[in-house]
């Protein structure tokens, strides 16, 4: 029968040693044996060289033979019976003898192999009653403390009194699975490693993912001999996969690594979290150390008590932060939510919007509009930034504590943004949300210079072994983003986009509102259009087609003074259809008007007018008195027109008995009660006369466009004056009312809004 080594052979270096396949050394630590059997018939197909030295017999005595005979048939049975529980929790080890030797014996199945590895059996097992003594204490002081840190400090000083190791640290990775001595209990006279920080190459992927399938790792003595595994030379490539093997022989890199930091020993404890590696209780001791079984049990269920509690702790120390971000989510959503809602310019400066994520700062963008609150840089920066954030970002938003780290520009204005959060608010560029904090400027302290991982010696590249403290300053980081915070800003985004999308379509809803209302007057001035071409422009039509036959036909042939009343009739019919023409371009064009509003001093604008005027005032020998010191917003030769015709209409409804008195004040600010929103302010001035009035129950029909409440043979006009001045209130957010009696007067009342 012949036989062969499973010893990897292929040379490993710095430069290969994350593709090192550790998991088929072909090798295991000295201190135990290794037996592997076929499951079907229980034949040992592998065996340890080492088996000699412990058992007395050969692995060339051993390879090939079915287990009973090297166990017997009771031993046997006791195997079959441990095999066949293997997938329940805790399995203690077998204690079996061989050739006259107690061993503890542990299993594991792979595939179609059965792994048995035997540790000579001493007789220094830890007592039921301490276990449970230690267990309580455990428990009882988890029940006391809240700061995970303080626990993973009692599990580290805890582990070392049952272990008896030199040092314990647990050591947690973070995102890159860099490490960090978290909690650390050492012997006086080893230098401190609490707080270091380790490059995730000190463990490299395929260590951290044994150490995912194999709990617990122990190295007695790190200038061990490695034993060779034997099997028979029966089939090409033929291999062993050790992953979960507790005697595995370590990594060469590993190994040089632990003794370039003075390390003889070492036991190893997984810490697993939601199905990652969390971190690891590391023991190491300055000289070799054994341990049996039963203290790596008591060991490991440290570390499972820790595990235990890392979702508790980060939940807890998560909770408060929680409960105060929900708080402030719930008042911002009743306030966007309520009856009024709340517009962005207040809803910017709210103290809930950062309050709800912990942030420094806030931005929103709707409509290209940029709204800013706390420190954030400028506006042409925001929008540079949002741009790329549009496309870098994913459907539902991204949260970002190292922001320069994928955006460069971002270290210009690190102390106002190095840390956000983003969420879009609907399609396109425009509307987000972003949340901000600036930089934490943070002391990192390495054990070694994490941009120089390797010193070449003449041999090969081995680990680092300087281990001189080295200090890196890190920035462009700000606190991280914690889960509540997450989910309280992407509660409060979506319920922001909905209220976004709610306020659009209102502002949409009126918009057509508007429209039709505008629709309805345009057609009510189409309908008075077509009554004027129907009737007003007929009538001076019919007459001076009328004169005009009468003139031909010779009907006044002779009478010069028939001829002059004939044609003087045909040129006041022609006037009147001026007027009218002229009136509805007028009324018309004022319907488009769209410059923009400019401060205008009323004062002044009363004495524009009165300029204007000044024929027609002093033909009437008119008083026109005013006090109207106040500045409105508006068109200014729009609110002259206002004016020009107010007081003409004064004019030509005058007395005839005496002069118009005429006058124009400010009444203040007042609330204009039919407007729909109660609260707004008016600027009230009124045109006040003493004519002839006109009965108040025409008060809203006489702003109709050409109305008329006396004969055009009575008063010139069109009827369009007024109408005009209802159209250029209305263009100006403003309203106008008048209220008249007969013989008494005419008052017009003007409400300007006060912006």
């Amino acid at each position: 029968m012949k036989f062969k080594d499973l010893v990897n052979q292929d040379v490993v270096d710095l430069t290969n040693c994350e593709d090192e396949l550790i998991h088929i050394p072909g090798s295991i630590q000295p201190h135990g044996f290794f037996l592997g059997l076929k499951t079907d018939d229980l034949t040992i197909d592998f065996c340890s060289g080492n088996s000699f030295g412990l058992s007395g017999l050969t692995y060339e005595q051993l390879l090939g033979k079915k287990i009973n005979l090297v166990l017997g048939d009771l031993q046997t049975s006791d195997l079959t019976n441990y095999i066949s529980a293997l997938d329940e929790s805790s399995i203690a080890p077998l204690q079996l003898g061989i050739s006259g030797k107690v061993f503890n014996c542990t299993a594991q199945k792979i595939d179609d192999l059965l792994l048995l590895e035997f540790e000579p059996w001493y007789d220094e097992q830890l007592k039921i009653a301490d276990i449970y003594q230690q267990t309580k204490q455990v428990t009882t002081y988890m029940q006391k403390v809240n700061s995970l840190q303080m626990l993973c400090q009692y599990i580290a000083d805890e582990t070392r009194n049952i272990t008896g190791y030199d040092r314990v640290m647990v050591y947690r990775f973070d995102e890159q699975y860099n490490g960090e001595v978290y909690a650390e209990s050492t012997i006086q006279t080893n230098e401190s490693w609490l707080n270091l920080h380790y490059p995730y190459t000190d463990i490299p992927a395929q260590a951290r993912a044994l150490y995912l399938k194999n709990l617990l790792r122990i190295i007695p003595d790190v200038d061990y001999i490695p034993s060779p595994i034997y099997t028979i030379d029966d089939a090409p490539d033929k291999n062993l996969d050790l992953s979960l093997s507790i005697l595995r022989s370590s990594s060469p890199i590993h190994i040089q690594y632990l003794k370039n930091i003075g390390v003889a020993a070492t036991l190893t404890i997984s810490l697993i979290h939601r199905q990652k590696l969390w971190g690891l209780i590391a023991c190491h001791h300055n000289t070799p150390r054994y341990i049996n079984n039963d203290v790596r049990i008591a060991a490991q269920l440290q570390g499972h008590f820790l595990t235990s509690q890392i979702s508790v702790r980060e939940t807890a120390a998560e909770y408060e932060v929680g409960e105060k971000v929900t708080a402030a989510l719930n008042i911002l959503l009743a306030r966007i939510f309520s009856a009024e809602g709340i517009i962005t310019e207040d809803l910017i400066k709210q103290p809930e919007l950062l309050e709800v994520t912990n942030a420094s700062s806030i931005v929103i963008v709707l409509n290209d509009e940029v709204f800013t609150h706390g420190n954030t840089p400028p506006v042409a920066e925001i929008k540079k930034l949002v741009n790329w954030l549009h496309t870098y970002s994913t459907p539902t938003g991204i949260a970002i504590s190292n922001l320069a780290a994928v955006y460069p520009d971002a270290k210009r204005w690190s102390n106002k943004v190095s840390g956000i959060i983003y969420h879009s608010l609907g399609s396109g560029l425009s509307n987000c949300i972003l949340w901000c904090r600036p930089e934490v400027i943070e002391e990192v302290y390495w054990a070694e210079d994490p941009n120089e991982l390797s010193i070449k010696s003449e041999v090969i590249l081995s680990p680092g072994n300087s281990f001189q403290m080295w200090k890196e300053v890190k920035r462009f980081h700000s606190r991280k983003w914690l889960n509540p915070e997450l989910i309280a800003a992407t509660n409060f985004a979506n319920a922001f986009q909905k209220h976004v999308l709610m306020l659009f379509l209102t502002k949409e809803e009126l918009k057509q509102r508007n429209l039709n209302t505008k629709l309805k007057e345009a057609n009510a001035e189409l309908e008075n259009l077509y009554w004027i071409g129907s009737h007003d422009l007929k009538e001076p039509l019919r007459k001076i087609q009328m004169f005009a036959s009468r003139i031909m036909n010779k009907e006044f042939e002779g009478d010069f003074e028939l001829i002059f009343n004939a044609v003087k009739r045909m040129n006041d019919s022609a006037k009147r259809m001026q007027l009218l023409v002229s009136d509805i371009l007028s009324y018309s064009r004022l319907s488009f008007a769209e410059d923009t509003l400019e401060t205008v001093h009323f004062n002044d604008l009363i004495k524009t007018v009165i300029s204007e005027l000044e024929p027609e005032i002093a033909d009437q020998q008119a008083v026109i008195s005013y006090d109207t010191p106040v500045e409105i917003k508006g068109i200014f030769s729009f609110l002259q027109q206002l004016l020009v015709n107010l007081i003409r209409n004064s004019l030509k409804f005058s007395k005839e008995d005496g002069s118009p008195h005429i006058v124009i004040n400010y009444k203040g600010e007042v609330k204009f009660m039919p407007e729909e929103n109660a609260s707004r302010l008016f600027y009230k001035i009124t045109v006040v006369d003493d004519g002839i009035g006109f009965d108040n129950s025409f008060n809203e029909s006489i702003f109709k466009v050409f109305t008329r409440l006396h004969n055009k043979t009575d008063f010139s006009g069109s009827g369009v004056g007024l109408a005009l001045c209802s159209k250029i209130m209305k263009n100006h957010n403003g309203y106008i009312k008048a209220s008249g009696e007969r013989e008494k007067g005419a008052t017009f009342s003007l409400y300007f809004p006060k912006y």
